[in-house]
């Protein structure tokens, strides 16, 4: 039998990546529900054909978390989201040409997917817990 700090590990683990799988689903959701606002972003940014890449986001969202939220194959999954997340980050929250108040709403949520990239890395150094 497992000891329980085993226990409480795995379970810790567990949750941990079904809520940040969770939150990419849900971002993907919310990106197909909002499709026609993002791809105008992105044309506005000047990116080919932004309703392909709009659409082709929120696919990347929902496909990789259900994969890490369900803890299957867990590494690959969350590797392709930090760089995912890190690229769309540089190239939609670039908050130094901002000015204010957009600056300081940009440079918040870059942090916060700084914040959610580092958890990924976690996710993809621990795919799975040995119990001893």
């Amino acid at each position: 039998m497992p000891a329980f700090s085993d226990v409480l590990a795995y379970a810790a683990l567990s949750l941990g990546r079904l809520m940040l799988g969770g939150y990419f689903v849900a971002s993907g959701l919310r990106h197909l529900a909002m499709r026609d606002r993002i791809a105008a972003d992105l044309a506005a940014r000047g990116m080919p054909q932004p309703m392909g890449l709009a659409m082709a986001a929120a696919g990347v969202q929902i496909l990789l978390g259900a994969l890490l939220g369900l803890g299957l194959m867990v590494t690959l999954p969350a590797l392709l989201l930090a760089l995912f997340t890190g690229g769309v980050s540089a190239g939609m929250l670039n908050f130094w040409t901002m000015a204010e108040p957009e600056r300081g709403a940009a440079q918040a949520a870059f942090l916060g997917n700084v914040a959610v990239i580092g958890g990924l890395v976690l996710a993809a150094a621990t795919p799975w817990v040995r119990f001893g």
